[in-house]
């Protein structure tokens, strides 16, 4: 019996994104930023939700021209109202929602015997509860079409303990953000909605490389490499490929996976 189904279209045509609607948190720098140049290069309508207008309307403009389509979304990730709201202008300009990459975060060195509740609290409420909040509000809208895909950024955090420096909260706060993922996934699967994460090692930001030019940072760079197969710092753009995967029909029948780019690190 002839398999009719590699007759239907060539694979590459599965991992475009035209007509497609896309939001990504933290979009305004770093990771976030390449997630947005990624999901407009294979033709998805990007919005920039961040709270820092100013680069957010830059990277917005970068879209542009290069001839793709952006909009700029201000929004605390934290707030559920704003959430609301900002899901609810990206819909009233462009009719849907489809994806919804949900990157903003932080994170704080501290030795947990002295780290202050309200650190914890911050941490924890951006990268978790944060994530949850938009989750809700992207699975809600795309419930109603049968079909969406959310892309959490959890980390290799998630998976392991880093070391030299202490980030209880943050690795909690990503074993969190791979967790939620799965069980909304298992959740929303029957409603078309499919939930996956991106685990990225250590990634060269513009936050990163300024810390590592500190003295904390040059003692706990080496210790990082030679714990890294691969020798060396991920690029922001050696996650675009996961996250237009993930976005696009080629990942239809995933759910509840957590992809770990990590040079390595991870294995061992």
């Amino acid at each position: 019996m002839r398999d009719t189904v590699l007759t239907v279209n060539n694979v590459i045509d599965r991992f475009r994104l035209d007509g497609r609607v896309a939001l990504v948190t933290g979009a305004a720098q770093g990771i976030g930023r390449a997630f947005a140049h990624g999901l407009s290069d294979a033709g998805a309508k990007v919005a920039i939700v961040d709270l820092n207008m100013e680069k957010a309307e830059t990277v917005a403009q970068e879209i542009l021209d290069k001839g793709g389509d952006a909009i700029v979304v201000k929004a605390d990730v934290t707030d559920e109202a704003a959430v609301e709201r900002s899901i609810k202008a990206i819909i009233d300009t462009w009719g849907q929602l489809t994806i919804g990459v949900n990157n903003a975060g932080i994170s704080i060195w501290e030795d947990a015997e002295s780290q202050a509740k309200d650190a914890w609290d911050k941490v924890i409420t951006l990268n978790l509860s944060g994530v949850y909040l938009c989750c809700k509000h992207e699975g809600k809208a795309m419930i109603d079409n049968n079909y969406g895909k959310i892309i959490n950024t959890a980390s290799m955090s998630a998976h392991i303990v880093n070391t030299p420096q202490h980030q209880s909260a943050y690795n909690a706060s990503k074993a969190g953000v791979v967790h939620l993922t799965k069980s909304l996934a298992a959740e929303w699967a029957p409603k078309g909605v499919r939930v996956n994460s991106i685990s990225p090692g250590y990634t060269r930001t513009k936050l990163v490389d300024d810390l590592l030019k500190t003295p904390e940072g040059m003692k706990v760079m080496p210790i990082w490499m030679e714990r890294t197969p691969v020798g060396k710092m991920l690029d922001v753009t050696d996650l675009q490929g996961a996250v237009v995967f993930l976005a696009s029909p080629a990942s239809d029948l995933m759910t509840g996976a957590d992809m770990l780019i990590d040079g390595g690190y991870c294995t061992w």
